[in-house]
């Protein structure tokens, strides 16, 4: 009789364990992002009047020739800022004088449009005050080029063009996920923060990361499992992730996102 309330015991203490492992990496970082926007003077201010300015983190192209790929994130609009992302990519042929921006707005839909939009503008602006995180850049020459012909392809083909979800997807980050996985060259690691990038397209539940290596197990961006030797590991619960990258090593916190080494790479291809 002992030996079974032992057992029980031992049991419930592994069950606290596994809460209070839960609310350390979960609860506390969303919740303390969620009250430090609520806190926040400058919540009040009307979002559509916020800086929509360059933050001149892309390159000159009066200095430059070459092919141009950028990937960004910047803090979404309003309380959705206090836990995810707004992702985008901009790119600029070798032939071209301005900058085509693909992202995926949910707005457009309204308009009787499709959600996403390929158009010319900054690609580094400030997201409506939020300033952008400069993700990944790639320069070079015809090979590059090849790789913006693929982006901008697969951007047209993206199988949720009609639908827009900000919770659990198909979102913005859904579609640059999107991209990355079928431009694995970008080698891209998207942040803890961009919540939808785990929603697979066309309901599937396995896939390659959008980094384009590992494994990825996802049921509908709600629950899911990422290893990887890009993304390392991440555990999505009810569409916030947290994990941990060994290369480089940093730790994965919704809400918060990153702490660590960043994970940035500026590549030349010829």
């Amino acid at each position: 009789m002992q030996s079974e309330q032992n057992r029980q015991s031992r049991r419930s203490r592994r069950w606290l364990r596994w809460v209070a492992v839960l609310l350390v990496l979960y609860f506390l970082p969303v919740g303390y992002k969620v009250a430090a926007y609520y806190t926040d003077p400058d919540r009040h201010a009307s979002w559509w009047s916020l800086s929509l300015d360059s933050t001149a983190q892309a390159p000159d192209l009066m200095e430059t020739e070459d092919a141009i790929i950028q990937v960004y994130a910047a803090r979404a609009v309003r309380w959705r800022g206090a836990l995810g992302v707004h992702t985008w990519i901009a790119t600029r042929r070798s032939d071209e004088d301005y900058y085509e921006r693909l992202e995926v707005m949910g707005y457009a839909l309204r308009w009787g449009n499709h959600s996403v939009q390929i158009r010319q503008g900054d690609p580094d602006r400030y997201w409506y005050g939020n300033r952008p995180i400069l993700l990944r850049e790639i320069r070079g020459g015809d090979n590059v080029d090849r790789l913006i012909e693929r982006i901008h392809h697969a951007a047209r083909e993206y199988p949720h063009n009609g639908r827009y979800n900000v919770w659990p997807g198909p979102n913005s980050n859904t579609f640059i996920a999107h991209l990355a996985r079928k431009v694995p060259e970008l080698e891209l690691e998207l942040p803890p923060t961009a919540i939808g990038k785990d929603y697979l397209p066309e309901g599937g539940f396995f896939q390659k990361p959008p980094s384009g290596s590992g494994l990825q197990l996802s049921l509908n961006g709600l629950f899911g499992v990422v290893l990887s030797p890009e993304e390392g590991f991440e555990l999505n619960i009810l569409g916030l992730t947290a994990g941990i990258d060994l290369s480089p090593l940093a730790i994965k916190l919704p809400g918060v996102g990153r702490v660590g080494y960043k994970d940035f790479e500026r590549k030349s291809i010829p």
